[in-house]
């Protein structure tokens, strides 16, 4: 009875494991198209899917990720986030895509994904990149063209083109929609505005620099 109870107890154990590791859903079939027209759709996962026997081999593709995104902004930094909204073929599979561009400084400022892992392989320039864990550490690195690095799931994140040519990155997610919490932002673009006296305390600012920066971060957004 013992060893009964031990090997229910281990095979609980090891589902809600991989039930907490999960992220995007798992297929139930071999795709499932997104639609938005309701009288063609016949499976649900994930989005309201196409009929499979109405999908062409224009829902598995995508063009544009080989059109420059335009950097003249105050980042120096722009991208192209493919996701299941514009990429329907994307649906139930737990996949996407996006191309990042650099002006020389321009940086892609620290942010998460909520919910996926992100990918990044340099194809042009010279791009520090790094990541912060839980513990406050900064895993950072220069990458080359060829280079990979991983950012795990929900850390904060960033890059910034170092050299003094522009600079391209790929970056794949293991989700059809992972999310982007930038985090200068979230934190003073909100709508209603965070107290800007809670600001300036966490942060050790000046109350009026906290509302400057509100003012700015809501405008930008």
């Amino acid at each position: 009875m013992k060893s009964v109870n031990f090997l229910l107890a281990f095979v609980l154990l090891a589902l809600a494991s991989s039930l907490a590791s999960a992220y995007d859903p798992s297929p139930l079939q071999d795709f499932c198209v997104a639609v938005n027209d309701t009288k063609t759709a016949i499976f649900v996962n994930g989005k309201v899917c196409k009929d499979p026997t109405l999908a062409t081999p224009d829902d598995f593709t995508f063009s544009g990720l080989n059109i420059p995104t335009d950097t003249n902004n105050f980042l120096g930094q722009n991208s192209i986030l493919v996701t299941v909204d514009q990429f329907p073929g994307l649906n139930t599979l737990g996949v996407a895509i996006a191309r990042v561009d650099y002006a020389p400084g321009g940086v892609n400022p620290p942010h998460t994904h909520p919910r996926g892992t992100e990918l990044l392989l340099v194809v042009e320039g010279t791009i520090f990149a790094g990541f912060v864990d839980s513990n406050n550490t900064l895993f950072g690195k220069i990458l080359y063209p060829g280079d990979l690095m991983v950012f795990p799931l929900s850390m904060v994140h960033f890059q910034i083109n170092v050299g003094k040519t522009v600079g391209v990155a790929i970056a794949a997610f293991n989700s059809q929609n992972p999310g982007v919490i930038t985090i200068a932002n979230s934190v003073f673009g909100t709508n209603p505005p965070i107290d800007p006296y809670a600001l300036a305390r966490a942060f050790q600012m000046d109350v009026n620099v906290v509302k400057e920066l509100q003012a700015k971060f809501r405008s930008s957004n």
